[in-house]
C-alpha cells in the first residue's frame, strides 16, 4: 500500500487525517477493505500510511462494539443513521483511539476529533465533543 521509495512521513495528526478519509470512503460501499486501501493508495503522495491502515483495518474488526458506544450517548430518538457520516466516522476513530491505545492521551484524541469535525462538517465539531466528553466520563466512571 506504501511505496518504501516515495514514502512520506506524516504527522500523527496527518495520519488520523488520512485514515478518517479512508474510513469515509468505506462509508459509501461494501467493497474489501484491500480493494479500498489499494485504490487509495495512489490518492496519497507516499501511500497510505502505516498507522492509517492499522487503524482502519482495526476498526473494521471492532465497528460494531464502537458504534454500540456510541449510541449510547445519543440523545433518546436519535440513532447512528442520523449522525452524519463524516461525524460518525470521526467518532468511530476517536472512540477506537481512546479505548484501544494506550499512547495516545483522550485529550489529544478528542481535540484531533474537533478539529476533523471543524474541517470535514458544517457545525458539527460541538457534537462531536461532547459525545467523546460522554464516552470519556463514563468510562472514568468504570475505573473507580
Amino acid at each position: 500500500m506504501c511505496d518504501k521509495e516515495k514514502e512520506v512521513k506524516l504527522s500523527r495528526s496527518e495520519a488520523r487525517e488520512q485514515a478518517f478519509m479512508l474510513l469515509f470512503a468505506r462509508t459509501f460501499g461494501d467493497a474489501p477493505l484491500d480493494r479500498t486501501l489499494e485504490d487509495s493508495a495512489q490518492l496519497f503522495k507516499g501511500g497510505v500510511c502505516p498507522y492509517a491502515q492499522a487503524v482502519v483495518t482495526s476498526i473494521e474488526d471492532v465497528q460494531d462494539e464502537i458504534d454500540s458506544d456510541i449510541s449510547r450517548f445519543l440523545k433518546k430518538g436519535w440513532s447512528l443513521g442520523r449522525i452524519s457520516r463524516p461525524s460518525l466516522v470521526i467518532l468511530r476513530l476517536a472512540v477506537y483511539e481512546i479505548k484501544y491505545l494506550d499512547n495516545i492521551p483522550d485529550s489529544v484524541s478528542v481535540n484531533e476529533a474537533v478539529e476533523l469535525a471543524k474541517k470535514y462538517t458544517i457545525d458539527e465539531s460541538g457534537f462531536v465533543n461532547g459525545i467523546l466528553g460522554s464516552f470519556i466520563r463514563s468510562r472514568e466512571g468504570e475505573d473507580k
